[in-house]
């Protein structure tokens, strides 16, 4: 055994495919939310919800794309809080549309925690 000091792995670098992926569906659900609560989708109360979340979102999403760990944690809390508003949504109105959403939210903040992930943004 050598007593010579290693060096630190490198940090990765760059965007993984997936990141990039969610960061889009991210943005149409942003998007949707955006024109739900400006078409009067939601009563009033939902739209002064809607539209603070819906831009918190796209923030984090442009901050994600920059590789921020700020970014990373808006849209990691977002995609966990999406999926859980989705299965309020189907305990209450029994539509299953609400559940695969819950499902695909649930999957992306699996994706968004692990230490690939996480590895990417500073």
């Amino acid at each position: 055994m050598s007593d010579v000091p290693q060096k630190p792995a490198p940090r990765a670098s760059g965007m993984l495919p997936g990141m990039a992926m969610i960061s889009i569906f991210m943005l149409v659900v942003a998007l949707f939310g955006v024109f739900g609560a400006i078409n009067g989708v939601w009563n009033q109360q939902g739209r002064y919800v809607v539209l603070p979340v819906a831009t918190l979102l796209v923030v984090g999403v442009f901050g994600l794309l920059r590789l921020r760990r700020w970014g990373w944690a808006i849209v990691t809390a977002g995609s966990l809080l999406l999926s859980l508003g989705y299965l309020f949504g189907f305990t209450t109105t029994r539509d299953f549309r609400l559940i695969v959403m819950a499902g695909f939210g649930m999957v992306f903040f699996l994706y968004l925690i692990r230490t690939e992930v996480r590895d990417r943004v500073h």
